[in-house]
C-alpha cells in the first residue's frame, strides 16, 4: 500500500530498498517504469488527470523532492527518507554494469545523452551504452523502433514532466525494455552540463536552493512549493 501525500500515492522505500525493487523489475519481461515525483509534480498531477494517471501506473514511485517527505511527516504518514531519482539510477546502472547490463539515454538537448553516455560508460565499466536519443523529436515512431533495435534493459526517459510520464505510459506496450525511469534534467548532470549542488548542501537537503541560485529562472516553478506545504498543512487541519 502507498503512502498517499495530496492524491499522489508513494512507496515508502529507502534508497537501498528502492534500488533492489529495481533490480528485480529487471529480472521480469513486463516493461515497468518508475517515477520520482517533487512538490511540483505532486501539484501538476493535482491539476493535469492524465499526468495523476501516469504517476499511478508506475511500478515504483519515489519521493524526489525533500518537500513530499516534509508533507508526508505533517500530514502522520512519514515516509523513510528522501529518494532521488538520479541517485537511484546511479546505483542501479552500477550494479548492472558488474553483470553487463545495457541502457538507453533519452531526452536532453543534441549532443547531451551521448556525453552522458561516455561518462557514465567511464564511470561505471562494464555498463553497456545501448544507444542515444535527445529530446527533440515529434514522431515517436522512429524513437520506438530505435529503441527496441537495441533491446535495452534500462532506458532513461528525460523529457521533463509531466511528459516523461505520460511518454512512458502511452509507449509501455510498444517498448521492448525491461524498465524505464521518468528522470528530468539528470541526463544533464550525468553529462556535466549542469552543476549538481555540492553534498554538503545535499546533506543539509538544500539542493533546491543551490539550483534556484544557479538557474533563478526557475523561481516561477519553484513557487509550487509554498502552495504544496500549503496545501498539506490544510489537508491536516482538516484531519484527512
Amino acid at each position: 500500500m502507498r503512502t498517499e501525500v495530496l492524491g499522489v500515492g508513494f512507496d515508502a522505500v529507502t534508497m537501498a530498498e528502492a534500488v533492489e525493487r529495481g533490480m528485480t523489475m529487471l529480472e521480469t519481461a513486463a516493461p515497468d517504469y518508475v517515477v520520482t515525483p517533487n512538490p511540483e509534480m505532486v501539484m501538476v498531477c493535482r491539476e493535469d488527470p492524465e499526468a495523476a494517471r501516469a504517476v499511478a501506473g508506475a511500478s515504483l514511485v519515489l519521493p524526489d523532492g525533500i518537500g513530499v517527505v516534509y508533507g508526508a511527516k505533517i500530514l502522520g504518514r512519514p515516509l523513510p527518507e528522501r529518494v532521488p531519482g538520479a541517485d537511484f539510477s546511479l546505483r542501479l546502472m552500477e550494479r548492472m554494469a558488474a553483470r553487463g547490463g545495457s541502457v538507453f539515454l533519452l531526452g536532453a538537448k543534441p549532443g547531451v545523452a551521448e556525453l552522458a553516455g561516455e561518462k557514465l560508460a567511464a564511470r561505471f565499466p562494464g555498463l553497456r551504452i545501448a544507444g542515444t536519443n535527445d529530446g527533440y523529436f515529434q514522431d515517436d515512431g522512429p524513437v520506438i523502433q530505435k529503441i527496441n533495435d537495441a533491446a535495452p534493459d534500462f532506458l532513461l526517459v528525460c523529457l521533463g514532466v509531466p511528459k516523461q510520464e505520460k511518454w512512458m505510459l502511452a509507449n509501455r506496450d510498444k517498448l521492448k525494455v525491461r524498465l524505464m525511469a521518468g528522470l528530468g534534467g539528470s541526463l544533464d548532470v550525468y553529462a556535466g552540463v549542469v552543476e549538481r549542488a555540492p553534498e554538503s548542501w545535499q546533506r543539509l537537503n538544500l539542493e533546491w536552493l543551490y539550483r534556484l541560485k544557479k538557474e533563478p529562472w526557475r523561481l516561477g516553478r519553484m513557487m509550487r512549493l509554498p502552495k504544496f506545504l500549503l496545501y498539506v498543512t490544510g489537508e491536516r487541519l482538516r484531519g484527512k
